[in-house]
Order: C-alpha cells, then sequence, then structure tokens
C-alpha cells in the first residue's frame, strides 16, 4: 500500500503539483509587479487626471504588463517542456486566457468600486488584488495547464518528442544478424548423442 501511495504522489506531483508550485512563484513575481504597477499609477506617480490613474485605467496597464511578465516566465520556466514551436500562436492564446482572469478581476472591482461603493485605496487593493485575484488565478491556471500548454497540443515540444521517439521506434530496423554466428548455430546446438550415433554408423 505504501508503495501504491508514494507512486501515486509521484503521478500527483509530476503531473500537477510541480506544476502549480512554479506557477505560483512565477504569479507572485507577476503579482507583485502588478500591485506594485496599479498603486503607483493610482497615487498619481506617473502623472495626475488621466485615465491611467483611474481604478480601472490603473488596473488594465498594471494587469497587462504582469501577463507579459508571467508568460515568459511559464514559458521558459513552469511549462518549459511542453512550451510551443509557434510561440506567437502560444502567446495570443496565453493572452486570451490572461484577458479572462484580468476581466474576472475587473468584474470584481467594478462591483466594489463602482456598484456598492467603496471608493477607497484599500478597497480597491481587497478587491481586484485578494477576491480577484484568488479567481482569476484558479481560472488561468486550469487554461494554461491543460490548453495553452497541454501535453496534447500538436505543436508542443513534449508531443512532438514523444511523435519522434514513437516514429523511431515503428521504422528503426533490427540489427543485422551475423551470418557466420547462424551458419555455427546448428552445429553447437547438435546434441552429443547423435555424433556418437553417427560415428557408430562408420564403422
Amino acid at each position: 500500500m505504501s508503495t501504491r501511495l508514494a507512486s501515486a504522489l509521484a503521478r500527483l506531483w509530476e503531473g500537477l503539483l510541480a506544476y502549480a508550485v512554479k506557477f505560483g512563484v512565477v504569479g507572485l513575481i507577476g503579482f507583485v509587479i502588478d500591485v506594485a504597477l496599479f498603486n503607483l499609477l493610482r497615487l498619481g506617480v506617473f502623472g495626475e487626471g488621466h485615465w491611467a490613474q483611474s481604478a480601472i485605467g490603473a488596473k488594465t496597464i498594471s494587469t497587462s504588463v504582469a501577463i507579459v511578465f508571467n508568460w515568459l516566465g511559464n514559458r521558459y520556466w513552469t511549462f518549459r517542456k511542453h512550451r510551443r514551436r509557434n510561440y506567437l500562436r502560444e502567446f495570443v492564446e496565453y493572452v486570451i486566457v490572461s484577458l479572462g482572469g484580468m476581466a474576472i478581476a475587473l468584474g470584481c472591482l467594478w462591483v466594489s468600486h463602482h456598484w456598492l461603493g467603496y471608493t477607497s485605496l484599500v478597497a480597491d487593493n481587497i478587491a481586484t488584488n485578494v477576491v480577484g485575484l484568488a479567481l482569476g488565478t484558479a481560472f488561468r491556471f486550469v487554461l494554461y495547464r491543460y490548453w495553452v500548454f497541454g501535453h496534447h497540443r500538436a505543436d508542443g515540444l513534449s508531443n512532438l518528442a514523444r511523435v519522434e521517439e514513437a516514429q523511431r521506434t515503428l521504422f528503426e530496423e533490427p540489427p543485422a544478424s551475423d551470418p557466420g554466428a547462424a551458419a555455427d548455430a546448428p552445429a553447437a546446438a547438435d546434441p552429443p548423442g547423435d555424433t556418437v550415433a553417427g560415428s557408430g554408423d562408420r564403422f
């Protein structure tokens, strides 16, 4: 039972948990970038009185910057074995999923800021960087793992490697046998009794 449990845990780690940990590290760094840039924009560090200082504008900009960072981190670290040969298509799909996650965070911010009327900086951060982040992160991880960087993707490096290995196994010819060894084999296989009987027939 312990062997089965260890094997199951190993498969769980290799198939999901290892990706989740790496995804979490990349996401944490992206989160710091997102939150820092969001608050800098909201506080007017880059100028005041423009769209980028508004709650929606600041979040849109900060999340867009974090999306690019997270794609690079996940492509070359988290899912590097499954990254796609067509990186442009991969990036487009990654952005689509990321925009879905951003829409979730923006939706939480909109509900809090404009519907419920919680307009303070603390309320904005809780709405978008706590509630929105948790929901958006779960949404993104599932789609990154099983769609953008899925094992089944035709241009994924891991899938291409499996196809090449299958082709080598299917079309590789077996090594040629040694004709001399084949000729010697029947003589070596003759039982001793037959040799004695043959010698007796010659007398």
